[in-house]
């Protein structure tokens, strides 16, 4: 029997954080819990540690570290306890790490996952920001040190399986059209304002945006997912991991989120991939490729399913994805910038700072108004990113409650 993989978590406090822990207590034969890593939820990550029992417990601050020991010092718990960016992207870097988990929301998750592909190692990308960021650099990375990238988004996995097997095993330079490809259509549901009146968009209060339909995600997320600024951003990184241009990629609503998206073929057939929306059914595949593994997901029951409907996405309605659309187009400084000017933006909305149409607003005023688009090395990246976050935030400013 061969040895577990060494598993390292990064954002184990999170959705996607923990149902990877859920998946993987469901095949405890295959994988050990090598490292965690965490923001500041010292309370939670304490009860991951004592469960799974991970060598290394790292968190974002000193003060989150100190917390974290404090609870796990009266338990049999031997976990070592790190702290920072630093601490992050070395636990991902050991030699004896196999796979590492990406799933740090936003631009957190940089560094620390750039490490991990600089090692060489298996890296399962959840946080699509990486390559919204810095496409370009990251891939050329992925290929220079030989490691191996796996899609986490349900929609980019349902993509790579959707894919002839000579286009999974390519490592960021395949040719879609040359396989056989000639389009890539990414499924979003359309979020919870579908069908709600364009004109009381503007109303639209938190609770009303982060109550997603059918999935059940953190919530910058789902703000993302009802502005379909989501898709946006997994169009961004769909170019990247599958090396097509934006005329490659068709965007479609499908409102009951059961095909997770389509790859269609020159001689006229669509290959879908389908499953209830539980992000243990990627994760898993991820996690055992090429093999398949327990996810703990009930299969569909197509007599459950009454409807199946399908439209174009309405920009009037989705002006975020547009932008998001547009700027992949225009290059790496505009997707830089637009990502990381919608962080911002749906913080201020999270916290009552703006309203929910002012989070496009915000995002296309920051896209217009950025000087610093020629970039490519990460200090371009990471100062781009720095720069778009201080216009925002001065936006914000004008417009705020």
């Amino acid at each position: 029997m061969s040895p577990k993989q060494q598993l390292v978590i990064l954002g184990a406090t999170g959705s996607i954080g923990l149902s990877t822990l859920d998946v993987v207590s469901l095949n405890k034969e295959l994988f050990d819990v090598f490292a965690l890593t965490a923001g500041q939820n010292a309370k939670k990550m304490a009860a991951l540690c004592i469960e799974h029992e991970p060598v290394y417990a790292v968190m974002a601050s000193q003060t989150a570290a100190e917390q974290l020991s404090s609870y796990l010092t009266n338990t049999q718990c031997k976990t070592k306890v790190r702290h920072g960016e630093q601490a992050m992207s070395d636990v991902c870097a050991y030699p004896n790490v196999d796979v590492v988990m990406s799933a740090i929301v936003g631009a957190a998750g940089l560094l620390p996952t750039l490490s991990a592909v600089e090692a060489g190692k298996k890296v399962l990308l959840a946080n699509k920001e990486s390559l919204v960021m810095s496409g370009q650099l990251f891939i050329d990375k992925v290929k220079q040190h030989k490691a191996t990238l796996l899609p986490i988004d349900s929609e980019h996995n349902a993509i790579f399986q959707c894919l002839p097997s000579s286009l999974q095993n390519a490592k960021g330079d395949q040719n879609l059209q040359q396989h056989g490809v000639s389009k890539i259509l990414l499924t979003g549901s359309g979020g919870p304002f579908l069908t709600r009146d364009i004109n009381t968009l503007k109303d639209v209060t938190v609770s009303e945006a982060v109550a997603h339909p059918n999935w059940s995600m953190g919530q910058k997320i789902s703000v993302d997912s009802a502005t379909m600024m989501n898709k946006g951003l997994e169009f961004i990184e769909a170019k990247w991991l599958f090396n097509c241009d934006t005329s490659d990629i068709d965007v479609v609503i499908h409102p009951q989120s059961i095909i997770h998206s389509m790859v269609q073929y020159h001689d006229g057939s669509i290959l879908a991939q389908m499953g209830n929306p539980d992000m243990r059914t990627p994760i898993a595949h991820a996690l055992a490729y090429p093999e398949r593994i327990n996810a703990g997901v009930k299969p569909l029951n197509f007599s459950d399913i009454t409807d199946f409907s399908f439209t174009k996405p309405d920009y009037a309605r989705y002006p975020n994805l547009q932008l998001a659309v547009d700027a992949c187009s225009a290059g790496q400084g505009a997707t830089t910038t637009v990502n990381a000017a919608n962080e911002i933006t749906v913080n201020a909305f999270l916290n009552g700072k703006i309203g929910f149409t002012d989070i496009y607003k915000i995002n296309a005023q920051t896209l217009e108004a950025a000087t610093y688009t020629n970039v490519q090395s990460l200090d371009e990246i990471l100062e781009c990113d720095k720069l778009a976050r201080i216009s925002a935030l001065q936006f914000i400013t004008k417009v705020a409650h």
